[in-house]
């Protein structure tokens, strides 16, 4: 088994931040990329940031210059620091891990349960 463990989240005014922190814990025999996606009400989930375990990282137009994310390899936990907050920032944030498990084959997503981020103008 493997969870996706998310805090971080919570109310800030404009201009404000946060930092997202995700582990992933359980069964896991290695992990490839880790991420943020978020979830807007009345919108799809969009990525926001991605890292891979060479830190290799990509980022959503809207978020480049003001959102970064690192990840500790030996922890299995990736952050999201988000600065300079908008109020379209709002959504539940979900971080993402694209593992193995120990014993498995496969390779696969896994999703935390999601943190509400809200940012009041």
């Amino acid at each position: 088994q493997v969870q996706l463990v998310e805090s971080g989240g919570g109310l800030v005014q404009a201009g404000g931040s946060l930092r997202l922190s995700c582990a992933a814990s359980g069964s896991i025999f290695s992990i490839n990329a880790m991420g943020w996606y978020r979830q807007a009400p009345g919108k799809q989930r969009e990525l926001v940031a991605r890292i891979t375990s060479g830190s290799s990282t990509n980022y959503a137009g809207s978020v480049k210059g003001r959102f970064t994310i690192s990840r500790d390899n030996a922890k299995n936990t990736v952050y999201l620091q988000m600065n300079s907050l908008k109020p379209e920032d709002t959504a539940v944030y979900y971080c993402n891990a694209y593992l193995r498990r120990t014993g498995w084959g496969m390779w696969a997503d896994y999703w935390g349960q999601g943190t509400q981020v809200t940012v009041s103008s």
